[in-house]
């Protein structure tokens, strides 16, 4: 495990499952929900790296470049692939100081992704709060459909309140969408209560397009501000749960599917080409 320091805030990491930040606080409080002690399951963790793409695959199969893709589904996400491989496998230490580590992956190259690439997430703490920057590069020799994302999970006490400025929302008769619908058929959140919202449609697991890059969480307590330089924010509010998920994503789900290059978020890289994505998570 990796403690990071940096005036108020205090960070755990652990590389070894799927490169997670396993707890986020301030002042001792959580910012990020924490991982139960002993846990095995990055899906139990504080926030995760999602690469080389986010959310899922429909059926695990597409087609890229005029080759046939069959990604195999984990049983839980069945028949969907999921998330990558990137939080299934051990991150190596890079580098690591008081207020900051680097964490790197070589993955792909195998059964769960036929290309090989080499992700980077630099962690840092600083007085105002936790900056992540997630850089993944095609290794391969050839062209590689790619994206990525990040997987924080947030307390959701009674009574929480999301603000995020969206155009849109991916939605459809399956957890997999095939639509693009007006963002007030899930939730406008404009202050809306993340409780209620979920209770009224049962699940929330959408993509809301044209995302303004600003999300803020606000509690009895105070406000967690996330930011991001995408324009998607994938919302996971399960309903009966004490947390929700606000995930920065560069592309929507099943983007490799029903979308062209260019489209949806769904970047391809040429051999040797790198893309980014940052978020910021601050607590006032």
């Amino acid at each position: 495990m990796i403690r990071l320091a940096a005036g108020d805030w205090t960070a755990e990491l652990r590389p070894g499952l799927g490169g997670a930040i396993t707890a986020l606080r301030k002042s001792g409080r959580n910012v990020l929900r924490p991982t139960p002690e002993g846990a095995g399951d990055p899906l139990e963790t504080a926030c995760f790296p999602l690469t080389p793409y986010a959310n899922r695959i429909a059926g695990g199969v597409f087609d890229f470049d005029g080759v046939g893709v069959v990604i195999p589904a984990l049983p839980a996400f069945a028949p969907h692939a999921l998330h990558g491989d990137g939080w299934l496998k051990p991150w190596v230490v890079e580098a690591a100081g008081a207020d900051r580590a680097v964490l790197t992956l070589d993955g792909g190259g195998d059964a769960r992704w036929p290309w090989p690439y080499r992700a980077r997430q630099t962690i840092v703490l600083t007085d105002d709060g936790l900056d992540v920057a997630l850089e993944m590069e095609n290794r391969s020799a050839s062209p590689m459909p790619a994206g990525l994302g990040l997987h924080p999970y947030f307390p959701r006490p009674a009574g929480t309140r999301l603000t995020a400025a969206t155009a849109g929302v991916w939605t459809g008769p399956d957890i997999v969408p095939d639509r693009l619908a007006a963002s007030g058929e899930i939730a406008d959140w404009t202050g809306q209560e993340v409780d209620a919202a979920a209770a009224a449609v049962a699940l929330i697991d959408n993509a809301f397009e044209g995302w303004s890059g600003v999300a803020e969480l606000a509690d009895v307590e105070g406000v967690t501000r996330v930011t991001a330089d995408v324009d998607r924010l994938h919302v996971y509010a399960p309903p009966g749960q004490d947390f929700c998920c606000l995930e920065p994503v560069s592309h929507r789900p099943d983007a490799f599917n029903q979308a062209v290059p260019g489209e949806g978020g769904y970047r391809v890289l040429t051999p040797g080409e790198t893309m980014r994505l940052t978020m910021r998570v601050e607590r006032g």
